[in-house]
């Protein structure tokens, strides 16, 4: 039954999520002449992508003549460990000059050298430099002027939405509904086509670097519940350094500019343990190793009495510490009044990057259920069990382009379109049913059991007694589940929010332990102890459509004009962004 707070919109594309891929799609969109409404959980100037601070990868070939696009795609092949699918990477490697111009069109202040050309440094596992920068906020610049350019053309811009269903019928989509999370309103939205641009999964760990109410694995159930499928999302990045205290921002990253510029990684006993790990590299080792390295300290009891090591700075002059370092020296102070230039910083790995995500083809991004498109940390294909610092902010552009071109002519091209009735009711129903929802159960207090179980037996080290164990009481979560109380009250509905994240949560956890105990083996970030070699068997993507589903997805052939260029890269002396 539609309530009186029902809000009911129609467009002829729907974009789901307000970071750079969802922006970028409904810029195109809205070029072409296309309606379109963007609708995000979080203010659109604060999206997910504003903390991306390294760079962009393309090879413009201003810094280093030999750069081509094709050396591009054999160096980021290379670092997925060969899981990267060949002709998504072609795409992006291809099309990356492309995104960068867009960007320039549009005001994004990159860094230049003094001809004006736009300048590049070195990423680690780059032949070249191809990693465009602006300062240490490129992620932040890059959201501010897709901002800009989608308020120049009028592109409406629904803030503090929560979309909770994506709206199907005969596996072809017609909207998706949700609601205000200030005041609860609801929102049915009926569109032609939508695209999905909502995230990662990051947030199921207890340490993480994505924020508390993004990353939950919103994607992951919106799309299985239209009848699309995961790929892959065993596979996530853990960045080396991400603080432990205070609670509430447990996770947080200490950039890695940290390392480049000198700092030094000790365990409790104050010895510097890279030594061990990577001699030749020490601290400058790429980011799934190095957070290998502080994990075993850790877990072999040479950590800190919080559970971390140490990432030490002091020893570099205070002049380059506040010149090349400023916002992890502003970050320690307001976080813990902990000044960088005396003290060390005590860390630990968090769960940073959803390498895998949504299914999708990689020619338009469609994920088979027609009109439903994925975009950004939410689909899957490009970086495999790896992923080559600087490469998600292209892709954004890349497919967003892409995919706004694809459900534009999608929109135009179709003959009618069929809704459903009883697919508004049911998400009307299931939110209705949460609101009345009073048991004893708390939902945070679920989330956190849930982060703890993926934290314990499905974070940087795996094995098969604590895969099983962790579906065993991600059961139990699940169950106890049914018997929440969700209580929203006058500051707003983030309650309703956290039990809608919850739901989200389960299913995400429930793909990532299926699909790394299907994966037997260790490769790039997934270390299995019981299985700590690489299988040329399993050099495939593990596609996930429900609890215990899982096929094998072959990997086409990596093309010569690329294969021919790949070798492995030294990443000495090379910032590992």
């Amino acid at each position: 039954m539609v309530t009186s707070d029902e809000r009911r919109f129609a467009t002829s594309v729907l974009v789901i999520g307000t970071g750079g891929a969802g922006l970028r799609a409904a810029i195109e969109l809205a070029e072409r002449g296309v309606d379109v409404i963007v609708v995000g959980k979080r203010p659109k100037a604060d999206a997910h992508t504003t903390l991306a601070a390294g760079g962009i990868n393309a090879a413009l070939s201003t810094m280093d003549a030999e750069d081509s696009w094709q050396q591009h795609a054999a160096d980021t092949i290379t670092e997925s460990y060969l899981l990267a699918r060949p002709d998504t990477v072609r795409v992006v490697a291809a099309n990356a000059a492309r995104g960068i111009e867009d960007l320039e069109r549009w005001g994004m202040p990159f860094a230049r050298e003094a001809d004006g050309r736009i300048s590049q440094r070195f990423f680690g596992a780059h032949t070249y430099r191809r990693t465009a920068f602006a300062g240490d906020y490129t992620g932040l610049e890059i959201q501010r002027t897709l901002v800009n350019r989608a308020a120049l053309l009028g592109i409406p811009i629904v803030d503090t939405c929560y979309v909770t269903r994506i709206l199907v019928r005969d596996n072809v989509v017609f909207g998706a509904y949700g609601f205000d999370l200030d005041t609860g309103a609801r929102y049915a939205f009926h569109a032609d086509a939508v695209i999905l641009a909502a995230g990662g999964h990051t947030r199921i760990w207890r340490r993480t670097s994505s924020r508390r109410d993004e990353n939950t694995g919103d994607s992951f159930r919106l799309a299985v519940l239209a009848g699309a499928r995961i790929r892959d999302p065993e596979l996530v990045q853990f960045h080396p350094s991400g603080l432990i205290e205070p609670e509430n921002a447990a996770g947080t990253l200490v950039s890695e500019a940290a390392r480049g510029e000198g700092g030094i990684l000790r365990n409790a006993a104050g010895d510097r343990f890279m030594k061990r790990y990577d001699p030749e590299r020490m601290e400058l080792s790429t980011r799934d190793r190095v957070a290998l390295a502080a994990y075993t300290e850790i877990k072999e009891g040479r950590g800190t009495p919080n559970g971390g090591v140490w990432l030490d700075v002091s020893h570099l002059p205070r002049e380059t510490i506040m010149r090349r370092l400023p916002r992890v020296y502003q970050t320690m102070l307001e976080l813990q009044m902990l000044d960088i230039t005396r003290d060390p910083i005590e860390i630990a790995p968090t769960a940073h990057y959803s390498m895998g995500g949504v299914w999708v083809r990689s020619e338009d991004h469609g994920t088979g259920v027609e009109g439903l498109y994925a975009i950004g940390e939410a689909s899957s294909g490009l970086h495999g069990a790896n992923r080559l610092g600087g490469n998600s902010l292209i892709e954004l552009l890349v497919y967003g382009r892409i995919v706004g071109e694809a459900a534009a002519r999608y929109s135009s091209e179709l003959s009618a379109q069929q809704r459903s009735v009883a697919a508004v009711d049911e998400a009307r129903d299931e939110v209705d049913a949460l609101l009345a929802a009073d048991g004893r159960e708390n939902v945070r207090a679920l989330q956190r059991a849930l982060r703890n179980t993926m934290t314990e037996h499905a974070g940087v080290v795996r094995d098969e007694t604590g895969l099983q164990q962790g579906l065993s009481e991600l059961e139990e979560v699940r169950e106890r589940s049914a018997s929440i109380g969700v209580h929203p009250d006058a500051a707003g509905f983030q309650d309703l929010a956290h039990a809608f994240d919850l739901k989200s949560s389960i299913l995400a956890a429930r793909a990532t332990l299926d699909a790394a105990l299907e994966r037997r083996e260790t490769r790039g970030c997934h270390n299995r102890s019981d299985y700590p070699n690489l299988d040329p068997a399993l050099r495939v993507n593990l596609v996930w459509s429900g609890p215990g589903q899982l096929e094998r997805e072959p990997i086409p052939e990596v093309p010569e004009d690329i294969a021919r260029l790949m070798r492995d890269v030294s990443t000495a002396g090379k910032l590992v962004e």
